[in-house]
């Protein structure tokens, strides 16, 4: 079983995070919870994952707000609750983050790109073929027609995942 949470601490559209209801919060493979406190597993994103089949999962977290769809798909959450990775869609969508971003979270960008301006007036845009890390502390904006990325968050006590 799978159950989703909000995460309240990154304010930006609001996206869902899941994981296993067991003590070990271990996926093997999307979705799948260990059955086997003992045994670890390696969470593979085959190439035919990355390429959008991924989203077939019936675990992908689907959401609709204000015209724009979002795909969520945590591959892994580690055992302690701190890290997590996984992949994520999104239509066009532009909002502003006012407070820290809450968790600090790499992105590969497979399809599509994202300009992020920060509070001072920096201005980086990242295509597809392209990564980014943005630091818990960041504030800004975030302006996309539409993206596919990989993404891999660290939260330091793991609030942010639960």
């Amino acid at each position: 079983m799978l159950v989703a949470l909000r995460n309240k601490n990154r304010k930006t559209s609001g996206a869902l995070w899941t994981y296993p209801a067991t003590p070990s919060r271990r996926l093997s493979h999307i979705g799948t919870a260990v059955a086997d406190s003992d045994a670890v597993h390696p969470s593979k994103m085959s190439a035919s994952d990355l390429s959008g089949k991924m989203f077939e999962h019936p675990d992908t977290l689907k959401s609709e707000d204000n015209g724009n769809t979002t795909l969520d798909i945590t591959s892994l959450l580690s055992s302690d609750g701190k890290f997590a990775s996984g992949m994520y869609r999104s239509d066009k969508v532009r909002f502003e983050i006012t407070e820290p971003y809450g968790v600090d979270e790499f992105m590969y960008f497979l399809e599509g790109s994202v300009t992020l301006i920060s509070d001072d007036g920096t201005k980086q845009v990242i295509n597809a073929g392209e990564a980014v890390t943005i630091p818990k502390e960041w504030t800004g904006i975030w302006d996309t027609d539409g993206y596919r990325k990989i993404w891999v968050i660290y939260s330091e006590d793991g609030s942010a995942l639960e």
